[in-house]
């Protein structure tokens, strides 16, 4: 399995993270910077030994401009701690950098970024993952997982499975935590958790391997 094309190369031309991300700031790759309030670029160590990578920023983000600080976030940093692994050693960001939304009255809906606006932000992720040269990456949904390994991958059927991408990492693929937001039934609740946080051990796993 092979990274996609735009997320592999010399990206950074010897700059750092943080150059990167204030370059990030004035993207104009795609049409989505002209509604979101911010590009919300990834936060956490530069020598993380574990990324997250989800899909786009959501409303909070958008907001705030900081990766994972809303609903999903929050319940992403409780199944993390359950799975043994620390919130703030871990690299977080997104597939796309900028919210893409429908707006129904006075709230901002999550609209799916499409295959165009991936592509175009593919870019930004290659560099995160350049500059810090994570042993594992979880991709959490099918948008984060399209972008690392392409449309073959299916989140339901590769659920848990581990990805050796041609580099010196693997990828691990799972669901997005909002999925578990979306469970009314409270039994499949609790089972699709349990589940999201064996995902997370596995990547833990594959860490402590390297």
């Amino acid at each position: 399995m092979k990274l996609g094309p735009a997320l592999v190369g010399d990206h950074a031309h010897g700059a750092s993270l943080d150059a990167i991300g204030r370059q990030a700031e004035g993207c104009r790759r795609c049409d989505l910077y002209k509604y979101a309030k911010q590009l919300v670029f990834g936060e956490g160590p530069r020598d993380a030994r574990l990324i997250l990578v989800g899909e786009q920023p959501g409303d909070r983000e958008d907001i705030e401009g900081r990766p994972f600080v809303g609903p999903a976030g929050n319940l992403l940093a409780r199944c993390l701690e359950e799975a043994g692994i620390e919130r703030t050693e871990c690299y977080v960001t997104n597939a796309v950098k900028h919210f893409k939304y429908e707006q129904r009255g006075k709230r901002r809906i999550h609209s799916k970024p499409n295959a165009g606006e991936i592509q175009s932000c593919a870019w930004w992720l290659g560099a995160e993952i350049e500059k810090i040269q994570p042993e594992v990456i979880v991709a959490l949904g099918a948008t984060a997982a399209r972008t690392l390994l392409g449309s073959s991958v299916k989140v339901i059927r590769d659920r848990g499975r581990a990805f050796h991408a041609g580099q010196e990492f693997d990828v691990v693929v799972t669901i997005h935590p909002s999925y578990l937001l979306r469970i009314r039934e409270r039994d499949t609740a609790r089972r699709e958790r349990e589940h999201f946080i064996e995902d997370l051990k596995t990547a833990a796993s594959l860490r402590s391997q390297h």
